[in-house]
C-alpha cells in the first residue's frame, strides 16, 4: 500500500522542512510510516519548485503545480489502488496506529476510514482510502470550489473511527494526530521523539 505525504505548503508558517532533533520533520514523517506494516512506499507531494530541495531529505517526492493543497493532491493521487493520506507537518504519527487502522480499513466496505474528534470533525489527513474514491471526491471539491481537505469527508461513503475511543484504548494515541505549526510545538514533539514515541 501506498502512503502520501501532503508537504504542500499554502501558508508561510507551513515548513516541513523544519528540524525536529536536527532532522527535517518530513524525513521522520517518511521514516515513521515505512515502519508500518503495510505501508510499501511513501510517496511525498510537494510544490514543484521546492522539488529539488526535498529531493535531498526524503526518497520520493513528487513535485506538482497547484493552487491549493486540494489540486495537489488530485495531480498526484493514483487511479486505483488503496492509500493512507497524512500531512507532513505530523512527525508524531504511530505505527501501530497506522497498522490497526489498516486493518480495519481492510475489514470494512467503504471507501474510506476517517477518525473523528468528539465534535464530528473528520481528520482526513490521517486516514485510509480508496485511491479512486478519493480521486472523486477531490474532483467534486474543486468543482465545488472548496479550498479545505475536510471537504473530501462530504464526498464519500466513509466508515468512522472515534479519535477518543481510540485514546481510551491508548493515550499515546493522541500524539499521532499531533500537528506541528509553532516553535513550542516543535519543542514538545523533541521532547515526544526523545522519549521514544
Amino acid at each position: 500500500m501506498q502512503a502520501y505525504i501532503l508537504a504542500f505548503p499554502e501558508r508561510k508558517w507551513e515548513n516541513y522542512l523544519t528540524p525536529i532533533l536536527e532532522e527535517p520533520m518530513i524525513r521522520i514523517v517518511e521514516r515513521r510510516l515505512l515502519s508500518a506494516k503495510r505501508i510499501d512506499e511513501v510517496i511525498t507531494i510537494v510544490r514543484k519548485d521546492q522539488l529539488r530541495k526535498f529531493s535531498l531529505h526524503i526518497s520520493n517526492p513528487v513535485g506538482v503545480s497547484a493552487r491549493n493543497k486540494l489540486e495537489a493532491l488530485y495531480k498526484a493521487l493514483p487511479f486505483s489502488g488503496d492509500v493512507f493520506l497524512v500531512e507532513g507537518n505530523m512527525p508524531l504519527v504511530m505505527p501501530f496506529l497506522v497498522n490497526y487502522l489498516s486493518t480495519l480499513f481492510y475489514e470494512s466496505d467503504a471507501d474510506a476510514l476517517i477518525p473523528v474528534w468528539a465534535d464530528g470533525s473528520p481528520e482526513v489527513t490521517h486516514a485510509f482510502y480508496n485511491a479512486r474514491a478519493l480521486r472523486k471526491a477531490v474532483e467534486t471539491c474543486l468543482s465545488e470550489n472548496e479550498r479545505r481537505l475536510s471537504c473530501i469527508s462530504k464526498y464519500l461513503d466513509y466508515e468512522k473511527v472515534s479519535i477518543e475511543e481510540l485514546i481510551k484504548k491508548n493515550p499515546k494515541v493522541s500524539l499521532s494526530f499531533f500537528k506541528v505549526r509553532t516553535a513550542f510545538d516543535v519543542k514538545f514533539a523533541e521532547e515526544n521523539i526523545e522519549k521514544g514515541f
